[in-house]
């Protein structure tokens, strides 16, 4: 039977235990019979090699059809697919490969060919103007699989590959893990943890906000005179409405409580729908007369600043985001996934040096009622090696770097490490980095902080509508932001694991905030930072429907990583 795909010919090696180069799998789906020259590529592979790559694959393949029996090649005929031979110096198609397709109207191609393009992110890169904060979110809607006329990338991205644009190749990448808790847990569930953990969240996150306000400890406010000016940052203790329509909201801090009175009138309603517990806040105003409370005049959120300026790779290369891929799952789509990884093995997706995978590699067992009923893999170690497989079919030279869901088989409170080590070896597919949830992975000079997201489902809850939805993902995504947290409420829907330090703190501001978990796409930027929810690789299920919830499946967000602007791919 012909391999028609080149991740079928990834998958065939992966078989026999090969991973593969790009320009190898490439030359192989050029051969004029490809299932014999993958077998005679494998007979003839040196019994210490790994990966095939394409000297390989030339040294077996000629014009006419490939048999076991035919003898490897002399001279220098050229390769199936038009390469010159190792003697004449030919470059690998990292390299010569001159143009990027910029067809961004073409419909939904066949399995194996390339699939449209969908939306793309503001094309006024720095601003925050509303159009530039809210683009993304919904237009997958509109595309069609034939025919369609989408959108292509934002203004300001690259579309061709100058002539003398630096080549791509393993020895330009850069990628760096930072903040991966994975194997430096300390927590042992006592109150003394959970006391350090809060400390550290306070100590951090007030840094942010003392150059804003002229803070004041609790105890020190308490002994100032009445109608003195106050300002004091906390971690908000309790948020309730009183009878007048005002709102009280106490504060904490490590010297202990202070309450804050915003009044209706003040205008601050829109900001006070934003509060969560536990979350750091700074309050400025004035003491009543017997410096009982503090009337709040004004609000801050540690937030992001406006003039945040984001890194740049030097080259044109793209990273892949992705999430809840649930291999396992009855409604895996194993189809769409086939057409996602063919199209990462052709000519136009040579840019795409990295995958970044936000958590959910599988459906897991036992994560919610009946679940059982769903799956089509029902042991939690087959179906890692079931996701092993199809990760094979990425191509090898790719650069993966995987974090947990709360569908995995890794504690669900978060922080979550990077999976134990028999979970870590059944996933050890092309040298994948597995770290922790969440981490930062920067990406030649761009920072991507990677969060599976359990607790937008919280931030959905807790705010208004137009704040946070499941159809616009992003916004809910802005809303971490601005707290510089990714699961602010402690003691809710989000389980949080005390730890010496609290890794959920966004100290460092990122370039790209990349989530998944809520199964539905959606893209902005918020104060030049890009929020990405990537969507799913899973239909939807019947638990699915019972909570009305839509998926958007099938989707990759592919960022351009000198440039920050994003394309949509649809694979369904």
């Amino acid at each position: 039977m012909p391999l028609e795909s080149n991740a079928r010919i990834a998958k065939e090696l992966a078989r026999h235990g090969y991973n593969a180069e790009r320009e190898a799998i490439t030359l192989l789906a050029s051969a004029p019979d490809s299932a014999a020259a993958v077998e005679s590529v494998v007979d003839h592979a040196p019994d210490d090699a790994l990966r095939i790559t394409a000297d390989h694959v030339r040294t077996v393949t000629t014009d006419r059809p490939v048999s076991d029996t035919d003898p490897a090649p002399t001279g220098s005929n050229p390769s199936p697919s038009g390469a010159e031979s190792p003697d004449s110096g030919s470059r690998s198609t990292h390299e010569s490969s001159p143009t990027r397709n910029t067809d961004k109207s073409a419909p939904e191609s066949p399995k194996g060919q390339s699939p449209v393009e969908i939306g793309g992110s503001s094309s006024n890169r720095g601003s925050d103007s509303a159009s530039n904060r809210g683009s993304g979110s919904g237009h997958h809607a509109d595309a069609t699989a034939e025919g369609s006329d989408t959108a292509g990338t934002a203004e300001g991205s690259n579309t061709a590959d100058t002539a003398d644009a630096p080549h791509h190749g393993p020895d330009l990448r850069e990628l760096e893990v930072g903040n991966d808790m994975t194997g430096r847990s300390t927590g042992t569930g006592e109150y003394a943890d959970f006391v350090r953990t809060f400390r550290d969240r306070y100590e951090r996150l007030s840094k942010v906000l003392r150059g804003r306000v002229n803070h004041r400890p609790a105890e020190a406010i308490a002994e100032m005179p009445g109608g003195s000016d106050a300002a004091m940052i906390g971690l908000v203790n309790d948020v309730r409405s009183t009878k007048s329509g005002h709102w009280l909201v106490e504060l904490e801090d490590t010297t202990g409580t202070f309450p804050a009175l915003i009044m209706k009138d003040k205008g601050l309603a829109d900001l006070v729908d934003e509060i969560m517990m536990d979350e750091c806040l700074a309050v400025e105003g004035t003491l009543a007369d017997d410096s009982g409370i503090l009337f709040a005049d004004s609000l801050h959120f540690p937030d992001v600043p406006r003039t945040h300026r984001t890194g740049a790779a030097d080259r044109h290369v793209q990273a892949a985001l992705i999430s809840d891929v649930h291999v396992g799952s009855d409604e895996f789509m194993a189809d769409a996934w086939s057409r996602f990884t063919d199209w990462l093995h052709t000519p136009e997706a040579e840019p795409v040096e990295y995958l970044l995978l936000a958590g959910d590699m599988v459906e897991g067992v036992g994560v919610y009622p009946d679940q059982d009923e769903e799956l089509e893999i029902v042991d939690i170690y087959d179906q890692y090696e079931a996701f092993a497989e199809h990760l094979k079919e990425v191509p090898a030279d790719t650069e993966i770097v995987m974090i947990p869901g709360n569908h995995d088989a890794v504690r669900l409170a978060e922080p979550q490490p990077g999976f134990n080590d028999e979970i870590r070896s059944i996933m050890d597919v092309h040298d994948a980095q597995i770290v922790s949830n969440p981490a930062t992975v920067t990406v030649e000079g761009v920072d991507v902080l990677m969060y599976h997201g359990v607790s937008l489902d919280e931030v959905i809850a807790e705010l208004p509508e137009e704040k946070a939805s499941y159809d616009e993902p992003h916004k809910a995504m802005y809303q971490l932001l601005k707290k510089r947290h990714v699961a602010p409420q402690f003691g809710g829907h989000t389980r949080v694991a005390p730890e010496e330090r609290d890794y959920l703190v966004i100290e460092d501001v990122p370039d790209v905030f990349h989530t998944g978990h809520v199964h539905k796409l959606g893209w902005g930027k918020y104060h030049n930072v890009l929020a990405v929810n990537s969507g799913c690789w899973q239909a939807q299920t019947d638990f699915q429907k019972s909570v009305n919830i839509d998926p958007d499946a099938g989707y990759a967000p592919i960022l351009d990583l000198d440039t920050l602007e994003m394309t949509v791919r649809k694979f369904a």
